[in-house]
């Protein structure tokens, strides 16, 4: 989930059909192929003239240590890092007993009605390729995906139920694909061989991925994200993009039709770097989501408060700009953090550059205590920060097509989290109420 860092549509907006849930029970323990139907309804969204604020359910169907330290910790193996050391070092019926508890519990309905409840209209969740149930029919490649332990696509299909009982529109992201696209655990697996674009037929494979969440959820689901946080800064990776995103669009159109909308990344480049791609009319539905955050740098750790919501307000100035001129963009994470302090954050048994537990011989700015974890450490001045710098990211958001918070609930970081933002005060109870409204004004 690391990442870099009212304008008028360059596309007219698609009618996207009724959305549909199916109530016909909960998941099951065996994969399903089960294409989610039936009621209730929820009306369409109106990209582009409304504006998507939303939360992202991080570490749920793809496990991340920071968030759920817990569940890493009673591994009692500091070698299991991610989902593929898991699958590893953990017996099949183990890793999978593990998995399934925390599927069912880290994220409940009650979690939809309180998001629904907190003004926002968008949850964006995220799934890993070896989630997704192909079939012989449906790949000429491999359907082997060890060492990963698949199983969660029932609970997905019951969390995308649960959405449109509760009035929430649902970005799915793939979040990981075969080889890791940026070798971050978020990507299931932490790597320094990132193999997406370099192995012959990963991003074969992963089209053919995307390909059945198209046809078995497209109707569940408002917008399909391609790929999250490929690694740009790779050569071969940033290669393979253009055609991989363009074949990703063709392949959702083909299987789902036009309703649903296609997301895309700036994939750590820069939105700069797609002017005029995948515009109407050789497109269109397609929405660019950039990830803000300004703490996985040392040059980003170092700005003051202030500068940090400056940084903020000229974002907000450069994404408008090229939203006005090329496709609908939306800040799909970002984060009220402005630290890279929270325990795990840069991998299981990593530091943080802040307080330069990590590396040494690099510039450190502090201590972590009252910087993270439980928000009863952290002070009213900090607080306060907290809230100027949520509301000049959410002006960024607000200046484009919308905004999506990462992410709704971390087990021991408080500033990451939406949920605990609510009861502290930093986050408002309704998203359009503003304490500092004229923010990024110079900007």
């Amino acid at each position: 989930m690391p990442g870099n860092l009212g304008a008028t549509p360059a596309f007219p907006s698609s009618q996207i059909p009724t959305r549909t849930a199916d109530t016909s029970g909960s998941p099951s323990t065996t994969q399903s192929s089960t294409t989610a139907s039936s009621s209730p309804t929820l009306a369409p969204f109106n990209y582009g003239t409304d504006i998507i604020r939303g939360v992202n359910l991080g570490g749920w169907f793809v496990l991340e240590p920071w968030i759920t330290p817990s569940v890493f910790e009673n591994f009692n193996n500091s070698d299991i890092v991610d989902e593929f050391t898991m699958g590893q070092m953990l017996n099949n019926v183990t890793a999978l007993g593990i998995l399934q508890n925390h599927w069912e519990t880290w994220i409940t309905e009650d979690d939809f009605k309180a998001i629904h409840a907190a003004g926002l209209n968008h949850v964006r969740m995220q799934i890993g390729y070896w989630s997704v149930p192909l079939t012989s029919a449906d790949t000429n490649f491999t359907l082997s995906v060890n060492p990963y332990i698949p199983g969660a696509w029932p609970y997905l299909l019951q969390a995308l139920n649960w959405a449109k009982q509760n009035g929430l529109h649902v970005i799915l992201d793939l979040h990981g694909a075969p080889g890791s696209q940026n070798g971050y655990d978020n990507s299931g697996h932490r790597t320094n061989d990132v193999a997406w674009a370099s192995d012959d037929d990963s991003v074969s494979r992963t089209l053919d991925v995307i390909k059945v969440i198209a046809a078995q959820v497209g109707g569940m689901i408002d917008v399909l994200e391609l790929l999250n946080e490929p690694a740009g800064f790779v050569s071969a990776i940033a290669d393979a993009l253009p055609g991989y995103w363009k074949d990703g669009y063709q392949v959702v159109r083909d299987a789902a039709g036009g309703g649903i909308k296609v997301m895309i990344m700036d994939a750590f480049l820069g939105v700069e770097s797609w002017q005029d791609f995948l515009t109407y009319p050789s497109a269109q539905g397609v929405l660019m989501d950039t990830h803000e955050y300004q703490i996985f740098n040392y040059p980003q750790l170092q700005l003051s408060f202030p500068e940090h919501i400056d940084y903020s307000c000229q974002v907000l100035t450069n994404l408008s700009s090229y939203a006005s001129s090329n496709i609908y963009t939306i800040i799909g994470e970002w984060t009220t953090a402005p630290t890279d302090c929270a325990m795990w954050l840069n991998g299981r048994g990593v530091g943080a550059r802040w307080d330069g537990t990590w590396q040494t011989g690099q510039p450190t700015f502090g201590s972590c205590d009252g910087m993270t974890g439980n928000m009863s450490t952290f002070s009213d001045d900090y607080k306060t920060f907290l809230r100027q710098y949520y509301e000049a990211q959410v002006a960024i958001g607000e200046a484009i097509q919308g905004w999506v918070y990462w992410t709704w609930k971390v087990e021991n970081a408080d500033d990451w989290s939406y949920q605990r933002g609510l009861e502290g005060g930093w986050i408002p109870q309704n998203p359009l109420d503003r304490m500092y409204p004229d923010i990024c004004a110079n900007n």
